[in-house]
C-alpha cells in the first residue's frame, strides 16, 4: 500500500507558520512539523515500523450550520475508515469521539481489515470518548477537559514516531498538537484563507482556471446586494446567482437568488436589494435574519449560477507530500440535492472519462500554487461542468483544504484491496489490475430506518449477500451506523468493477432495506 502510515500520504515540508502572532506557539509548531518530515519517510518505507496514529475526526467548523444536518454528531465516524491502518501490524491507532462508539461498529470495521485478525488489531486501537454530545467541535472539548487530555497522553505514550490525523485542521487543533506535543498531517492553520469561498476565487483565478463571474470579499448583504446588480449588470440573460457563505460547507452556507422580471438600468440595484427576502437557502429552516448575521460574521461571495442542460459537479482531489510534491489523488462526481441542487449527498468515483482528465489538470494548476504557498497533505478542488456543442467547459467553484465526503470512500477503497490510483487514466486498479469503481452517500435515510441497531443492519447486508467480499473485489460497506437507530440515517459505499455494477450494487442495496424495514 502506497503511503500506509500517513492514510496514504505524506506530510509537507518543515517551516514557519506565516500569519501567525503567537511566536513561542508558532515555533512549537514549526518544530512539530520539521519533526513529521523526518520521522515519515522511514516510517513509510517500513509496514512492520511502529508508529502511533491519533484520529480527531472533529468537525470544527461553523456549528449553527452543522446543527442544521441530521445526525451531525455522528458525522466524527466517517473516519472510522482509518481503522483500517491497523493492517500494520505495529501500528497503535487511538480514535478520540464525542460520544463512545459502540463495540459492535468497532467490531464491523476490524473484521474488513484484509490479512490481520481482528482481535490482533483491537489489541492495537484505543478509542477515547468526551461522553457529550452537546454542540461543539471535538476539538474544543477535549482542550476544556484536562484530566481527559491527560490520559490521551498516556494512551499515546512515545510520542517520537506519532501524529495527529484531522478531519479539518483549525487554531482548535493548532492547539491540540501543541497541548499533546503531536504533530498534524494536514494543512497550517495559517493558511486556511485559501480554502474560503473568498480565498479560493482569487487562488483559482491566479492559477489561471476560469472561474464564474462574481465577486468576493463581501462583508454584509449591502454588500451582497450590490454585488448581485453588478453581476445581472454585466450579464443581462442572468436568470441565477449564487451567493455563499466564506466558511460554508457542503453546500449548506448557499443561498439562490432569482432574478426573474429583474429591471434594466438604474432600477436595477433597489429592485435586487427588494428581493433579498427570495433567496432560496439550502440549510434546512435558515432565515434571511440569521443569514444576513452569519454573513457579517464571516463575509462570502456572490457568483453566477452555471446553467446547462447537461450539467455535472465533478472534483478533483489532491496532495502534497513530505518532499513538497504535489500529486493527484483521484476524481469523483458529485452527487447533490437540496433546493437548488447544492448540498453535497454523495459521490462516484472516478470521475465521468470524458472530462476526468481535464479536470485532473486544472487542479494540478491549482494544486501547484498551493503548495508553493506550504500547504500540505490532501485538499480537493470542485467544478461546476457543462456540456456545449459536445465539449465540457469548466468552472472552479471552491477549493476544499480538509477532508471532506470524498475523502473516506477513496481511503476504505485503498486499504480494502491494497490498490492503487493511476493519473494517466484516472482509473483505480486493484493489484490484479482490475478497475474498481464505487458509488457511495453519507445520506441513505428513510423514518423506517430508525431503530435499526448496527447488528441488525450488518444481518441485512450478510443474508442478503451484499458484503463486501474481499475475494471478489466486490461488494457494499456501510458508515454513519451510529446515526441509523436515532435518525434512521446511515452511509453507504457500493463498490464493483464498473460504474454500472458500482450503481447496481447501491440501489440494490437501498431497495434491500427498504424491504427489510417494510
Amino acid at each position: 500500500m502506497r503511503g500506509d502510515g500517513a492514510e496514504a500520504g505524506g506530510a509537507g515540508p518543515g517551516g514557519g507558520c506565516a500569519g501567525d502572532a503567537g511566536g513561542s506557539d508558532a515555533d512549537r509548531f514549526a518544530a512539530l512539523k520539521r519533526r513529521l518530515a523526518v520521522r515519515l519517510p522511514a516510517l513509510m518505507a517500513d509496514r512492520t515500523a511502529p508508529r502511533t496514529v491519533v484520529v480527531i475526526p472533529s468537525l470544527s467548523m461553523d456549528q449553527e450550520v452543522l446543527a442544521r444536518i441530521e445526525g451531525g454528531h455522528h458525522y466524527e465516524e466517517r473516519m472510522l475508515c482509518l481503522l483500517l491502518l491497523l493492517r500494520l501490524p505495529r501500528t497503535r491507532l487511538v480514535y478520540v469521539t464525542s460520544a463512545p462508539v459502540p463495540e459492535a461498529i468497532i467490531d464491523y470495521y476490524l473484521n474488513l481489515l484484509p490479512g490481520i485478525p481482528a482481535g490482533h488489531a483491537r489489541r492495537r486501537l484505543t478509542m477515547v470518548s468526551c461522553d457529550d454530545t452537546s454542540p461543539g467541535a471535538l476539538s474544543a472539548k477535549l482542550l476544556a477537559r484536562p484530566r481527559l487530555l491527560a490520559r490521551l497522553k498516556a494512551a499515546i505514550g512515545d510520542t517520537r514516531d506519532a501524529h495527529m490525523s484531522c478531519f479539518a485542521v483549525t487554531d482548535l487543533e493548532r492547539r491540540l498538537a501543541l497541548a499533546l506535543d503531536l504533530p498534524i498531517y494536514g494543512c497550517d492553520p495559517a493558511l486556511l484563507g485559501f480554502g474560503t469561498k473568498s480565498g479560493s476565487r482569487r487562488l483559482l483565478r491566479a492559477a489561471g482556471v476560469p472561474v464564474p463571474d462574481g465577486a468576493e470579499d463581501l462583508a454584509d448583504m449591502d454588500a451582497v446586494a450590490e454585488a448581485l446588480a453588478a453581476l445581472r449588470g454585466r450579464s443581462p440573460a442572468l436568470a441565477r446567482a449564487v451567493v455563499k457563505l466564506n466558511e460554508g460547507f457542503s453546500g449548506e452556507g448557499n443561498a439562490v437568488f432569482r432574478f426573474e422580471g429583474a429591471p434594466a438600468g438604474a432600477a436595477l440595484d433597489r429592485w435586487v436589494r427588494a428581493r433579498l427576502a427570495t433567496l432560496r437557502f439550502e440549510a434546512r429552516g435558515m432565515t434571511l435574519e440569521a443569514y444576513a448575521a452569519k454573513f457579517r460574521e464571516m463575509g462570502g461571495i456572490v457568483e453566477a449560477f452555471i446553467e446547462g442542460g447537461e450539467k455535472r459537479s465533478p472534483s478533483v482531489q489532491l496532495r502534497v507530500g513530505v518532499d513538497g510534491r504535489l500529486a493527484p489523488v483521484s476524481t469523483h462526481d458529485q452527487l447533490l440535492g437540496g433546493p437548488g441542487g447544492q448540498v453535497f449527498l454523495g459521490c462516484r468515483f472516478p470521475a465521468d472519462p470524458d472530462y476526468a482528465p481535464d479536470i485532473q489538470a486544472l487542479g494540478l494548476q491549482a494544486g501547484a500554487l498551493l503548495a508553493r504557498e506550504g500547504v500540505l497533505g490532501r485538499f480537493a478542488i470542485d467544478f461546476v461542468s457543462v456540456r456545449e456543442k459536445g465539449r465540457w467547459r469548466h468552472h472552479a467553484i471552491e477549493v476544499n483544504l480538509r477532508k471532506g465526503g470524498t475523502t473516506h470512500p477513496f481511503l476504505m477503497l485503498q486499504f480494502l484491496t491494497d490498490g492503487r490510483y493511476e493519473p494517466e487514466t484516472c482509473q483505480f486498479l486493484t493489484p490484479q489490475g482490475r478497475p474498481a469503481c464505487y458509488v457511495a452517500s453519507d445520506n441513505v435515510e428513510s423514518p423506517a430506518y430508525r431503530g435499526l441497531l448496527p447488528d441488525d443492519l450488518i444481518d441485512i447486508a450478510v443474508l442478503n449477500e451484499l458484503h463486501y467480499h474481499g475475494g471478489r473485489a466486490e461488494g457494499v460497506v456501510f458508515h454513519l451506523i451510529g446515526a441509523l437507530p436515532e435518525h434512521g440515517k446511515l452511509g453507504l459505499m457500493a463498490i464493483g468493477e464498473t460504474a454500472a455494477r458500482a450503481d447496481a450494487l447501491f440501489r440494490e442495496t437501498v431497495a434491500v432495506l427498504d424491504r427489510e424495514t417494510g
